[in-house]
């Protein structure tokens, strides 16, 4: 009889050997998100402040002495020159590279009309250059319909105070802008400048109308035209004009009339303001 060969012999089995865990592997890189140019591109008009329509009129494109054409970037913390070169897809020079064909930003019968094609020049005068808001705005038909109602509500706002407003308080908000000429007005005449006035500068206007010292003001200019109070030679101290004594000291650097203004508030100064009002009316 056969025996079996492998009778008797201790067969080992197979050990399942476990692959090592690798830790630490690498993490994917995660893609910084691309931050978006919010500049919308389109057509982009430009218009001269104050209802102004030369002919022509050119404003600065590059950086001179005599004409700074320089923006700040608070990322940087440094200012950065521009200038506007035809050729190049910035305005900034520290970015145009290469031989730059330099233009001319002219406003042709106060309007500058800019295709979309150009954002470097149309990003230049939106963005960054200094005249913005001062010499010129972008045509922005909700702003300047916002902008125009607001001028409006101010103007009709000053013209109903004006309207409403005393002779006295008229008087010496008209002597502001006319000075001592008011003086030869009549009561008429002081209320059409008045009505002008306000519809001319409505902002002025009702800063004057707030303004407590503009009547104060006036008296004093009154009394010192009336000889009640003197004003010394210098312009330093103001005087009774009976007996020249001494009133007060105007602080240095400080329009005299202003400074009596403000003084007349004073415990001293009001008791002075008293008589001299009674001998006013």
């Amino acid at each position: 009889m056969t025996k079996n060969k492998t009778e008797g012999l201790a067969i080992e089995k197979p050990v399942a050997v476990e692959a090592p865990v690798i830790e630490n592997l690498a993490q994917p890189i995660k893609a910084k998100p691309v931050k978006k140019d919010s500049w919308e591109i389109k057509d982009r008009t430009y218009i001269l402040k104050g209802d102004k329509e030369p002919l022509t009129l050119t404003i600065p494109s590059k950086h001179t002495r005599r004409h700074p054409l320089l923006w700040f970037d608070p990322n940087q913390k440094e200012q950065r020159e521009l200038r506007y070169a035809t050729n190049m897809n910035s305005p900034f020079v520290d970015e145009q590279k290469g031989e730059a064909t330099m233009g001319h930003i002219t406003f042709r019968d106060g309007t500058l009309s800019i295709p979309k094609q150009n954002i470097a020049l149309q990003k230049l005068l939106s963005l960054y250059h200094p005249m913005k808001d001062r010499k010129y705005l972008e045509y922005v038909p909700k702003q300047i319909a916002a902008d125009e109602l607001e001028t409006l509500e101010n103007e009709l706002e000053a013209l109903n105070a004006a309207r409403a407003m005393e002779i006295g308080q008229a008087e010496a908000i008209v002597r502001v802008e006319l000075g001592n000429a008011v003086d030869s007005l009549s009561s008429k005449e002081v209320k059409r400048d008045l009505m002008l006035l306000a519809k001319r500068n409505p902002i002025l206007f009702l800063s004057l109308a707030a303004d407590e010292n503009v009547g104060l003001r006036n008296v004093g200019i009154k009394a010192c035209d009336q000889g009640l109070i003197r004003l010394s030679q210098d312009q330093r101290s103001f005087h009774w004009g009976s007996n020249d004594r001494k009133l007060m000291t105007v602080p240095f650097d400080e329009n005299p009339y202003v400074a009596l203004a403000s003084w007349f508030k004073t415990d001293d100064g009001v008791e002075v303001y008293k008589s001299v009002e009674k001998q006013l009316q």
